[in-house]
């Protein structure tokens, strides 16, 4: 079925495509078809009439493509978060979005703190400071291939896996409140690591303003033995390859350490795992019971629940969620230990003859404070970023220096078959506060992916492609399949023309770990 014509800019039955299939939560109403207006060929307004309650137009990036695939229920998500208070310019949606809890995933919202703006733990999510971390090596694939299966074997025994997996570094809870206040740096201190990777992470591995007082003590229970795990669902660790016919940039790509053909790199993602999920469940309660009775705040849907972020309320969840941050950092952190003494272990060289320098570490499930310019006016904004990755451009404050000349690297995770992306900031990103996508976006429920796919077939096409897998179960990998997930290659080129981030390398997988 084709599109009908637009007229006057409007993209009529733009849904037609998709109204029917299980992946869509409902029929997009005539009136939604009405009111999405095409701004460019990347971006998608819906205006402040569409929705009683709108204070600021929603924004969707995508290509035609991406917005016919797109679930409908995203744009009731992001009408809701435009009625937030405080919210800023636009409620945005990024090319890899979709239905969430709250916020559709890829949304992101900029709420001015000092005009009642709120805080939502819905537009953070669950798994606080889920993010990416990419390591380089000066290994080619010819040099790797012969041991990608004693790798992966050992990663996948040294990198624990899985729903309930928990971590060699055993912790008191006093300890643990350490790490959430102190992050990578604290593994730095404990020998998980080296000195110059906390330069290579966003916040240089620790959040400032954590505050572990702040935490409850279920979360503390949830969290002190995760260090250095997995985790579940679409978590992954991944050898990839960077194939010279995959570099769209040589210079960027040389300045971000890709300097050999066919140069072997690690990949991993994942967050603050049980504790980051019990942190916003402790306040998304306390925001549900204080929201209208003490602020008069009214929601659209009580899954953005929130408070006003100078509130009592709003200033100790920030704190909390912080701990989630540097919770994750750590995570990420230790995973990155392991795998430097995997390889050494495997290879018989030591991590640094192997090279084994970072890239970047990204996080895309966070709310922080920042400074944007606004109709000319500079304006202190807590920037929401839910399944959305930050991409400063050059020369920017918190860029690393060995970056400001290029940008912020920008990590996105795609499928385990199809590869991943490294990118990085550019000066256009303004118009999304420097935000850009965070991975494909998933296509259909993984109950629908365990109805389609089964996850030993699955592991045998993989293997027969090269890329060789281990999971925690069959039917995680079926519930991860390529086909369930959005085409990255599509999601890459919404945000390269959208002007939101520029793609340098793709890095295709040759080694998977699942949890």
């Amino acid at each position: 079925m084709r599109l009908p014509p637009r007229i006057d800019g409007i993209l009529w039955q733009v849904f037609l495509l998709t109204a029917n299939t299980e992946q869509s939560a409902g029929v997009l109403d005539m009136a939604m078809i009405d009111n999405l207006k095409r701004i460019s060929d990347t971006i998608w307004e819906i205006p402040v009439s569409y929705k009683q309650g709108m204070r600021v137009p929603a924004r969707i990036y995508g290509t035609e493509k991406l917005i016919q695939e797109l679930d409908d229920a995203v744009y009731d998500q992001v009408t809701n978060v435009a009625t937030l208070p405080g919210i800023t310019k636009y409620a945005l949606c990024m090319p890899d979005g979709h239905f969430g809890y709250g916020f559709p995933i890829g949304g992101v919202a900029a709420m001015d703190v000092e005009a009642g703006g709120v805080i939502s733990p819905g537009g953070i999510g669950f798994d606080i400071n889920c993010g990416m971390r990419l390591m380089v090596t000066n290994l080619t694939y010819d040099q790797v291939k012969p041991y990608i299966q004693k790798l992966v074997d050992r990663l996948y025994e040294r990198v624990p896996a899985g729903v309930g997996s928990t971590g060699f570094v055993k912790l008191s809870r006093n300890e643990f409140c350490k790490v959430v206040e102190e992050g990578a740096q604290w593994c730095i201190r404990n020998g998980y690591g080296w000195e110059e990777d906390l330069e290579l992470v966003e916040e240089n591995g620790c959040i400032q303003g954590a505050d572990a007082s702040k935490i409850s003590e279920k979360a503390i229970d949830r969290g002190f033995n995760q260090i250095g795990t997995l985790g579940s669902g679409n978590h992954y660790l991944e050898i990839q390859v960077a194939r010279p016919e995959n570099i769209y940039d040589q210079e960027l790509a040389r300045s971000l350490g890709i300097t050999i053909p066919n140069q072997v790199v690690v990949m991993f993602h994942c967050g603050s795992r049980g504790f980051g999920h019990q942190v916003a469940t402790d306040y998304l309660q306390t925001f549900l019971k204080v929201m209208e009775s003490k602020y008069g705040i009214k929601i659209l849907d009580r899954e953005l629940a929130c408070a006003p972020f100078n509130s009592p309320e709003g200033q100790a969840y920030f704190a909390a969620m912080k701990c989630g941050i540097n919770m994750s950092f750590a995570n990420r952190q230790v995973i990155l230990h392991q795998i430097r003494e995997v390889f050494s272990e495997i290879l018989g060289r030591s991590p640094e003859d192997l090279g084994m320098h970072m890239i970047y570490d990204v996080a895309h499930n966070t709310a922080k404070l920042e400074r944007h310019i606004i109709d000319g006016q500079e304006r202190s904004l807590l920037v929401h970023r839910k399944g959305a990755t930050r991409a400063f451009a050059p020369g920017m404050k918190d860029v690393p220096e060995r970056y400001k000349n290029i940008g912020q690297p920008v990590i996105i995770g795609g499928s385990m078959e199809t590869g991943s992306y490294l990118l990085v900031g550019v000066p256009s990103g303004e118009q999304t506060f420097f935000s850009t996508a965070h991975g494909s976006g998933r296509t259909m429920s993984r109950a629908k992916a365990r109805k389609i796919y089964r996850g030993e077939k699955l592991k045998k096409e993989m293997e027969s492609r090269g890329i060789y897998v281990r999971s925690t179960s069959y039917s995680g990998l079926a519930e991860e399949a390529g086909g369930a997930y959005k085409d990255i290659d599509d999601v890459i080129e919404a945000a390269e023309l959208a002007g939101i981030s520029k793609r340098v390398v793709k890095l295709t997988p040759i080694g998977n770990i699942k949890g």
